[in-house]
């Protein structure tokens, strides 16, 4: 499988309401726990909100993401490509939090989500290269791995 990204975030954004431990597991589902890091950043109230986040540079890093996402969230990457996709070659993905930390992942329109962005790697670093990537590294994904015969 080609090299696809040069790096992807997965970020999200814990507040004093919400249980910061389940959070944590959460983020932990999606990528290894030795990548993620937390910052504390305070609102203009002064409350405090935790920033979870990965910054993923590898490639089993970003395969293992994407192949932990469900069909129907690789398929609206595929179907809605010309919006993931922008002119800096740039993929956007949000998934619903809530959803997530019961272990469901889908695309969320709103605000309170799990976003994983990626810087494509395309060349030349063209939006429609970068969209071409994306789209054979989904279908590269979905290749049935083959069976090791040791």
């Amino acid at each position: 499988m080609a090299v696809s990204f040069h790096w992807v975030r997965v970020q999200m954004f814990g507040y004093a309401t919400e249980n910061i431990e389940l959070l944590e597991e959460t983020m932990c589902g999606l990528v290894n726990p030795d990548d993620i890091s937390e910052d504390i950043s305070e609102g203009e109230h002064g409350n405090e909100t935790l920033i979870i986040q990965a910054r993923l540079t590898k490639q089993g890093q970003y395969t293992s993401l994407f192949r932990k996402l469900p069909d129907e969230v690789l398929e609206y990457i595929v179907e809605d490509i010309e919006n993931r996709v922008d002119d800096d070659c740039i993929l956007y993905l949000r998934l619903d939090k809530q959803k997530a930390v019961q272990g469901i992942y889908e695309v969320a329109h709103h605000g309170d989500v799990i976003a994983i962005t990626g810087k494509v790697q395309a060349h030349p670093a063209k939006p429609e290269v970068a969209r071409k990537a994306v789209l054979d590294f989904i279908e590269n994904l979905r290749k049935p791995r083959p069976e090791r015969s040791w």
